[in-house]
């Protein structure tokens, strides 16, 4: 584990002075390494706690329990391991070992965390005090590969030529000067002020301030320009070919540098025989479809500078991962109630420039082409549409209030009617060409001989002109959206907006400063055709329908929970206080919350289990194991799984729960 603070410059590897008295010289030791005389770096998972980390707080107090199975029937349950001389069960606490030679190891998630663990360990025969080992973890999850914070474990005599190091490079910074000013002839200067500006060299003794500008126009010369007459430049110039030689030192005299940054501190022993064993603990975020986790390592022996020997890349580790979000049930699905209409309605506006005083459409005018191709491309998209029948469109033509109302009226009017008829002939064409798409159905007779061909008709679609004379009603919007009129301009138009009849509104309107701005660019906008169109849903009779469909919402929070997503997840599904809420909750660590949901629900096998994981964490021992038997009596599957969840796996090792001899249980 992590152990911040320690140290204010080792934050987060180790570096050990380790202490060896020389035996022999490195060329032999080297050779020995190379015939495989010695022990070499050891690679290994550690043997798991019987108290997991996860629940090392709680306290296993009772040596004895008694649970009670489905039928009523109790089970006496207590600590016990096995005699190896005997083969006896003896009572009593569990030892535990140091390392495993297993390569692979089952982990479980928790709270979106895996912490994966290894002990690397270098024999005291293999090392020597001017060596230094470098190694290497290299960490491979879902194709992706990082390589982790070294491990470096350093020879005492290795450490002392370091430092040496560092002491030689101090030497050489200590004779670079830093400040020019110490390169002052100070006097050669003073002489010199003395005899030639004998004023100057008063102000010696003189505690006066005496600004830069006033010196310069006094003697007219600048403090600078006197103080460089009598810079020794030779030393300057050595002191700088110093300054330019820092790197060049600093690789000669350090060549392999003391690592201050990334260095681990987690757990380091030495045994009786001088082997170094440290214990490394990496800490990974789970993410979608991580099931499973592989740590490689190597490395390299350092002498000074130079790398003498390759440690080859060892047998990998692998950790497979299991998680709260297999506990997830994908089956559950929720619905919503949803009202369906008959009928719908649409509307959108287009742009269509009519001449002065005109109302025959012309394509070629303005951007009526563009518009025109916009219009029927949604009336073709709305006749073959596959949900919706078109009934019928209203299209209404607006002007804005420039002219009398009356000329308005007609125009509008016309305009609309305008529209209407050169839409009417294009649905018509478009209709006749779906309509000979389609073809004809054909019904025999049950004669054989009676046959019925008739062409499949599409429902006729209505077109109805309306018209809005003068359009005051979008222009007051415009007018409150406007950018370039000020407020107290925008309250000027107000005040007339409904209190007089359209024309002497109009007429009132043209003394102000801001008409022509409103005339001439807001108006146009006034310029419109509006269609509205009238549908309804194929097939259906009735004017509503009640249905059910599925609540997206709910779906969504099982996927992030399947994900390990466990916050997103009980923000989608809290307000439900199911199955799966419970399962996000434990993942959270939550307990008290899945509890809550749990207790009450149907007792079935992932119910029990589940209830055994938060019984465990909370210290009810004998609730925890007796749900988790009962899981097991419910469904087999579960006593494996017991042995990836750290909650049920230090139940299953402290009572021994399927190792049975009459009434009791021994482990």
């Amino acid at each position: 584990m992590r152990k911040k603070g320690l140290d204010i410059l080792f934050i987060s590897s180790i570096i050990l002075m380790v202490i060896i008295s020389s035996c022999g010289t490195t060329k032999q030791r080297l050779k020995e390494i190379n015939k495989g005389q010695l022990d070499s770096v050891s690679f290994n998972m550690p043997q798991k706690s019987a108290v997991p980390a996860e629940i090392q707080a709680q306290k296993f107090v009772q040596d004895t329990i008694i649970i009670k199975d489905a039928e009523g029937n109790e089970t006496f349950l207590m600590k016990a391991i096995e005699d190896e001389e005997t083969g006896e069960m003896v009572a009593t606490e569990v030892l535990q070992a140091a390392t495993v030679t297993a390569r692979f190891q089952n982990l479980a998630e928790r709270r979106g965390k895996v912490d994966l663990e290894f002990l690397v360990t270098v024999p005291a025969g293999m090392m020597h005090e001017k060596w230094q080992f470098r190694l290497y973890p290299d960490l491979f999850v879902l194709g992706d590969s990082t390589r982790l914070e070294p491990v470096l474990i350093t020879g005492k005599a290795y450490r002392e030529a370091q430092l040496r190091g560092y002491e030689r490079y101090s030497k050489f910074l200590s004779r670079i000067i830093q400040d020019d000013m110490e390169f002052l002839n100070i006097y050669q200067f003073e002489l010199f002020l003395q005899r030639n500006i004998p004023e100057l060299f008063a102000f010696k003794t003189d505690s006066s301030f005496v600004s830069e500008a006033a010196f310069k126009s006094e003697y007219g010369l600048d403090e600078q320009e006197v103080v460089e007459h009598y810079i020794n430049k030779a030393r300057r110039k050595a002191n700088n070919q110093l300054k330019r030689k820092r790197g060049k030192m600093q690789d000669k005299y350090i060549p392999a540098p003391i690592v201050t940054e990334g260095i681990r501190l987690d757990s380091v022993v030495t045994t009786n025989q001088g082997d170094i064993v440290y214990h490394y603990v990496q800490t990974i975020e789970t993410r979608p479809k991580l099931k499973k986790a592989t740590i490689l390592l190597a490395g390299d022996i350092y002498e000074a500078d130079k790398m003498i020997y390759h440690l080859p890349e060892m047998e990998p580790l692998v950790y497979y991962i299991s998680s709260m979000s297999s506990f997830a049930d994908e089956s559950i699905v929720k619905y919503l109630t949803k009202v369906i209409e008959r009928r719908a309605e649409a509307n959108t506006a287009y742009k269509i420039d009519f001449e002065v005083a005109k109302s025959e459409i012309k394509p070629e005018l303005g951007e009526n082409a563009k518009e025109i191709a916009r219009i029927k491309e949604n009336l073709a998209s709305l006749m073959q549409n596959e949900v919706f029948d078109l009934d019928s469109i209203s299209i209404n033509a607006t002007a804005s209030p420039e002219g009398s109302y009356d000329l308005n009226s007609r125009l509008a009017h016309s305009r609309s009617v305008s529209v209407t008829n050169y839409f009417t002939k294009y649905i018509k064409h478009y209709k006749d060409s779906l309509e000979r798409e389609k073809g004809f159905s054909m019904v025999v007779g049950d004669d054989m001989d009676e046959t019925i061909v008739a062409q499949e008709k599409m429902p006729d679609i209505r077109l109805t002109p309306r018209s809005t004379p003068e359009n005051w009603e979008d222009l007051a919007e415009y007018i409150r959206r406007d950018t370039v009129m000020t407020d107290d301009q925008k309250n000027e138009y107000f005040d007339h907006h409904d209190k007089h009849k359209p024309d002497a509104r109009e007429a009132k309107l043209k003394n102000y400063s801001w008409y022509p701005h409103m005339k001439k660019n807001i108006y146009p906008k006034l310029r419109t055709v509006k269609f509205n169109f009238f549908l309804h849903r194929k097939g259906m009779v009735k004017d509503t329908v009640h249905t059910t469909v599925v609540d997206s919402t709910y779906t969504k929070g099982v996927w992030a929970l399947k994900d390990m997503d466990y916050d997103t997840a009980i923000s989608m599904l809290a307000p439900y206080n199911d199955y799966n809420t419970a399962v996000a909750y434990i993942g959270k660590d939550r307990n008290l919350s899945a509890l809550q949901i749990l207790e009450p629900m149907e007792k079935t096998a992932p119910v029990n289990y589940l209830l055994g994981i938060l019984y465990s964490r909370i210290g009810e021992v004998q609730k925890a194991v007796e749900c988790y038997m009962l899981s097991v009596e419910q469904e087999p599957m579960y006593r494996h799984r017991g042995n990836l969840d750290p909650e049920i796996s230090v139940l299953i090792k402290q009572y021994g729960l399927f190792k049975e001899e009459e009434e009791v249980i021994y482990w």
